[in-house]
Order: structure tokens, then sequence, then C-alpha cells
């Protein structure tokens, strides 16, 4: 067998390709938080006023922002990508199936690039509101309260119902806005994104009650996402975990009271 056939059998292989790409971007990604993006902690703890950002900062926590959002989302995302892969293959319209894939991989991680943008201002407004804390924690009741009951009462919200929906069928999706060529791919994979956004933002934004770096929130959240998405529970998983939010919210505002 030459090379060259032996190649072409390799890079049909399409499905494991993408697979283990993809977890291996997730992994370095994890990698990286759990070396701490760059960022000193050291002085999480400490009452102090706010400090001035430079831009090296603000680049260092929207980098922060896009690897979280890659960890976190890119799992849920995979079964959608695997299924764009397949179907590329079996067109048959394409060299490289997961070539395109990947073209679909990098219009959805765009859209969480636009939220890592939102998120990063919001972090600096924050902290300079003093609602922030050096560890990126709320340091007001009030906000943490208010974060939480809005996030339970989005589960509820019909944008989160339409949006969970493509979310957790690959095959609706992809049904419904299937789009030939690279190009294509690319704008699939940004509506995709658009789709996981409307369903998991007001999640994202927990992370700002107990610090956006606390790991173990940042691994909680991932967890349910992907549970949210892949489990057969259609939307009773959704309903639980805002009741629960929304309880959990009440009585925070309560006690600030």
């Amino acid at each position: 067998m030459s090379d060259t056939s032996a190649l072409e059998k390799v890079l049909r292989h399409d499905r494991l390709i993408m697979a283990v790409g993809l977890a291996a971007a997730v992994a370095l990604a994890w990698a990286y938080l759990a070396a701490g993006a760059g960022i000193d902690m050291s002085m999480a703890g400490m009452e102090m006023e706010p400090m001035p950002w430079s831009a090296f900062d603000a680049a260092l926590m929207f980098t922060m922002w896009w690897v979280m959002m890659i960890a976190m989302m890119v799992p849920s995302a995979t079964p959608t990508v695997l299924l764009f892969t397949a179907i590329k293959r079996k067109q048959q319209a394409s060299v490289s199936p997961a070539a395109e894939a990947w073209v679909f991989v990098s219009g959805y991680l765009l859209t969480w690039a636009g939220f890592s943008a939102a998120a990063t201002l919001a972090q600096w407004g924050l902290e300079r509101a003093g609602l922030l804390s050096m560890g990126t924690a709320s340091t007001n009741t009030r906000f943490g309260g208010a974060i939480l009951l809005a996030a339970g009462l989005y589960q509820f919200t019909p944008l989160k119902s339409a949006c969970l929906r493509y979310c957790q069928s690959p095959v609706l999706f992809l049904s419904r806005h299937w789009q030939p060529g690279a190009a294509g791919a690319l704008r699939m994979g940004f509506r995709h994104g658009a789709y996981c956004l409307g369903c998991c933002w007001f999640l994202m934004l927990l992370l700002f009650v107990a610090g956006v770096m606390n790991l173990v929130w940042v691994a909680g959240i991932a967890l349910y996402v992907a549970c949210e998405k892949l489990l057969p529970l259609d939307q009773r998983l959704g309903r639980a975990a805002g009741v629960v939010l929304i309880v959990a919210g009440a009585i925070v505002l309560a006690r600030a009271t």
C-alpha cells in the first residue's frame, strides 16, 4: 500500500479525527484554567480598591473567558459536530469533511468569543462598581441573589426553550439550517453557537456569584450544561434547575434584607 493511499484511509475516519481533536482542545482548555489562566490569584481574598486594567489585563481576561467557554461548551456541541462531519462524508462533496467540520467549530467558537468580550466588559464594570472582589466573586449579597433569581426565571422563558430544542437535537438543527460549502459551515457553526448562547448565557453569569475562576463552579456548570443538552430529559432538568435557582436566589435576597 502506498503512503498516499494509507493517508487517504486514515483521513476517512473523519469522526474519529474530530472527536480526538475536540477532546484535545477541551483538555488543553481545562489545563490552562487549572494552571490559573495566567492570572495572579494570590490577592484574591484581600480587601483592596479595584485597580485599573491595562490593555494586557483586558486581553488576559478575554482569553480566560474564551478558553473557559471552550472547556465548558465544546463537549455538549460535539454530537452536532460529529453528525455534521458524517453528513459531509456521505455527500462526498468535500475532499476533507474534517476540514469543513473545523470551519463549523470555528463559527461556533466565534459566537462564544463575542460572549467572552461582553463578559470581560461586564467584569470590568462590576469591579469598578465594587460588586466583585479581587477573586472575581460577588461582594454584594443582593447582587448575587438577583443573579440567582434571574437565572432561575430565565429557565422558564420561551427563548430558553426554543434555543434548548435545537441544542438537544443535532438532527433538527442540521436539517433546518444546512448550508453548503465552507462559508455555509462557518455560518452554521455561528448559528449553532447562537442557539447555545441563548440557552446558556444566564448560567454563565452564575460565575459572578462564586467567582469566575472558581473551578468547582466552572466544572459544575459545565456538567449541568452537558446533562441538559445530552440527556433525554426534555426540559424537565432545566425546569428543576430553575426552581432550585429561584429558591436559592429568594433565600439569599431574604437574608440580605
